[in-house]
């Protein structure tokens, strides 16, 4: 046997991190570690006076070990109001906060380093704190909460890397004199000594103040605006929850973190972004983040010229509300892969269903019945599983060109739904394209403005809209419909079937290089999609490109050997000559094959 020459021992872990120190190594290197070099020795002093050792310096990461973890608590408040006068006497640029996270527990003594879970959670912790600030575990929080000049603010519980149970984090904030608590912990409600418990049901998603860089005034009201819009947009959606304006900008100062703010206001995700101007144009850079896990989800800059405020402000603002919407479901999604079957809820059960209905197969699209079917069960009154259940079955009915039966089942949980909560945009939308499908647009159109009403971001109804138009007739009408909704949904699944739309928008209008150009990009993404290359093909003829139309002509017969001109008359259009305007572009191109084949006979 191996002989043991390490100890045991109960101790206090400080975690200390300088805050941006690559960045400052970019500016200037040696300024940077002659910064951090003055900083770490103020702190390996204040550890010193109240009784602590620094170890274990790596880069611009520092631990220290305490035997007494009230000492080292006043050890951390020290340092860091030391090291905060320090950088208020430099420029801002070469400030150097510091976070630090501490932990009480057992660790193993080898030499002059320490080991064990009880070190790495200290380390995960202070990823918590804020700029300038301090996390705590919940053991240290026990030995300490009545014994300090100290406020707490609890985050709740956490999985962290590699530590196998939850660990509780607090954030603290010291009270001197009498004072108020720094900033950060008068943001939120102090701790009551019960554990904050994950709320159940959908997420909440908190979208942060946007940040106006520059200092100009008009950029900071419009970053607030685009955020402000943001927030409405997202609301529109129902089934995600969001926090409501009044929390969320409270939360202007971005050294928090994600973590802390999104466990203080009780959201998943949050939304966050900057806004500049250089001459006549902006450019916003926002970003998705998941609390839970810290992960960026998303992230986009967009760049416009900078013409009319309010429309620039819609523009944006519906573009991110119909991404985040999208990146947000496909985050729970995945999520609900962590969770067993028999423990689903019934929100995640709607999520699976539509992970299993993204994959666009027969097998999958049977399987998202089932998991809608059982939200369904549960809670049969959810507008959201209603939703679910009436797209699942107006999916079925399309694929089956109008299936009456379907259609009904479509319209009786779009009507259910209505009634469970009317100012959800997605049941009039349904209804709408209900009307479509039986050759009633004008009536669709009705229910579509409605949903477009209600939720100006919703791509899905904007589409239809631009389908009820161009089967009334007006295909320049509908073609602006069917851009927004490449603009709102850029990445959508069913992608192929609005650019088809749009290609038999361009065809109306004779613009036969268009029809080509955008059928290609929907074969591009669905490439058995019939009506993309029927279009196609007639356009190709009708553009004098006789020789492409053959090829294309001979790729349809190869995919769609069964076809019959009646899959494109059953399309509902209110003047019936439209159906043969298309027809007859295509008959072209069957004739011109023809006519070789019986002159090479």
């Amino acid at each position: 046997m191996a002989e043991r020459n390490y100890t045991r021992q109960l101790a206090t872990i400080i975690s200390i991190d300088a805050v941006g120190f690559s960045r400052l190594m970019g500016l200037d290197d040696e300024s940077a570690v002659a910064a951090f070099e003055e900083r770490r020795d103020i702190i390996a002093d204040s550890c010193s006076t109240f009784g602590g050792r620094t170890f274990g310096d790596a880069g611009d990461s520092i631990m220290a070990e305490f035997g007494n973890p009230i000492e080292a608590l006043r050890a951390a408040f020290d340092f860091q109001g030391r090291i905060v006068t320090l950088n208020s006497s430099v420029d801002e640029a070469m400030r150097m906060p510091f976070r630090v996270g501490i932990n009480t527990g057992d660790v193993i003594v080898r030499e002059d380093r320490l080991y064990g879970d009880d070190v790495n959670i200290a380390a995960r912790i202070q990823e918590f704190a804020p700029h300038d600030g301090l996390a705590v575990s919940e053991t240290t929080w026990h030995h300490v909460k009545d014994k300090t000049a100290a406020e707490f603010i609890d985050l709740g519980e956490f999985m962290l890397k590699n530590i196998a149970l939850p660990v509780r984090v607090l954030i603290a904030g010291r009270i001197s004199n009498g004072s108020s608590p720094s900033a950060f912990v008068a943001a939120m409600p102090p701790v009551n000594g019960q554990h904050k418990q994950s709320p159940k049901g959908p997420p909440a998603i908190a979208v942060l103040p946007f940040q106006g860089a520059g200092g100009e005034r008009d950029v900071g009201y419009m970053a607030d605006g685009i955020a402000e819009d943001i927030i409405y947009g997202l609301s529109n959606t129902r089934w995600l929850s969001v926090i409501a304006k009044s929390s969320s900008f409270q939360f202007r100062d971005d050294t928090l973190g994600t973590r802390v703010i999104g466990n203080a206001l009780g959201a998943r995700y949050i939304v966050s972004g900057t806004l500049m101007r250089n001459g006549g144009q902006i450019r916003l850079n926002t970003s998705l983040a998941d609390v839970s896990n810290g992960r960026l989800v998303w992230s986009q800059r967009f760049d416009r010229d900078l013409v009319d405020i309010f429309s620039l402000r819609d523009q944006i603002g519906a573009e991110i509300v119909s991404i985040l919407d999208k990146e947000v479901d496909r985050a729970e999604q995945v999520r609900t892969f962590q969770v067993p079957w028999e423990s689903l809820e019934t929100w995640q059960l709607v999520r699976r269903g539509r992970w299993h209905m993204n994959r666009r197969t027969r097998g999958d699209t049977e399987i998202a019945l089932d998991f809608f079917e059982k939200a369904h069960r549960e809670d049969p009154n959810s507008s959201a599983v209603l939703n679910e259940l009436a797209w699942w079955y107006f999916w079925r009915a399309w694929l089956r060109f109008g299936d009456n039966d379907d259609l009904n089942k479509v319209e009786q949980y779009a009507r259910k739904a209505l009634l469970m909560d009317s100012l959800d945009a997605r049941p009039h939308a349904h209804l709408g394209v209900i009307d479509i499908m039986r050759g009633r647009p004008r009536a669709a159109v009705d229910h579509l403005e409605e949903a477009i009403h209600i939720n100006p971001s919703f791509a899905f109804a904007r589409s239809a809209m631009g389908s009820a138009r161009l089967l009334l007739g007006d295909a320049a009408g509908a073609i602006p419909f069917f851009l927004d909704t490449e603009r709102l949904s850029p990445f959508d699944l069913y992608r192929f079937h609005n650019l088809g739309e749009l290609a038999a928008a361009y065809s109306f209008v004779e613009d036969w290089p268009s029809v080509i150009a955008t059928a290609d990009r929907s074969l591009n993404l669905s490439p058995g999609y019939f009506y993309a290359r029927f279009l196609k093909i007639g356009a190709l003829m009708r553009g004098g490109r006789e020789e492409e139309a053959r090829r294309e002509m001979a790729v349809f017969a190869t995919r769609h050997p069964d076809f019959s001109e009646q899959r494109v008359r059953w399309i509902p259009f209110a003047d019936k000559a439209a159906n043969e305007f298309l027809i007859g572009n295509f008959e072209m191109a069957s004739n011109m094959i023809e006519a070789g084949e019986h002159q090479q006979l």
